[in-house]
């Protein structure tokens, strides 16, 4: 083991209306300290088919379907639509990237996400180690639903496949 790992803060504010939950960031996202940091990570793109698929509806006229490559700027760019980031986790032991190999991991607080979020209305577990979570998340009193990971190791599910589920899911409460 590599010692104890600390996750990264959320990624919320008072506008935020789904809450992605991933499990624990990777090495690579540890390592720059960013969500999602790692280059073959399927979540900004399938993010951005998610807005630019509402833009061209015109079911979100607001919307901008491009996150850009600066890492603030798709932050900004995610909480200016509704969206933000946590992980399960706020700690672990874990060797690599795998979350079959997380250890000894503490759960992050949800308590204070109420007040800090009062517009949620959905939790979105990015895959099942997350999801093995959810009834911490059902706290909040909003939906709670998984969704396929985004995750290079999640060789299953296309990325086109990626996209339609997570389309459908996120769709309806960030139109709505």
């Amino acid at each position: 083991m590599n010692g104890r790992l600390v996750g990264l803060p959320p990624l919320v504010d008072e506008h935020t209306r789904v809450l992605v939950l991933g499990s624990f960031p990777g090495v690579a996202s540890l390592a720059a300290r960013q969500y999602y940091g790692h280059p073959r990570n399927h979540f900004w793109p399938i993010m951005a088919h998610v807005f630019e698929a509402f833009l061209a509806s015109g079911a979100m006229p607001h919307c901008d379907g491009s996150y850009g490559s600066d890492y603030a700027q798709r932050c900004r760019w995610l909480l200016a639509h509704g969206v933000g980031l946590w992980d399960v986790y706020a700690s672990c032991e874990r060797q690599g990237s795998l979350d079959a190999d997380i250890r000894h991991a503490t759960v992050n607080d949800f308590s204070a996400l109420s007040a800090a979020c009062p517009q949620l209305r959905l939790v979105a577990h990015n895959g099942g180690e997350s999801y093995r979570h959810h009834r911490h998340a059902q706290a909040l009193g909003v939906p709670v639903v998984r969704l396929p990971s985004t995750s290079p190791a999640n060789a299953s599910w296309s990325l086109e496949r990626k996209k339609a589920a997570w389309g459908a899911a996120l769709g309806p409460v960030l139109v709505g």
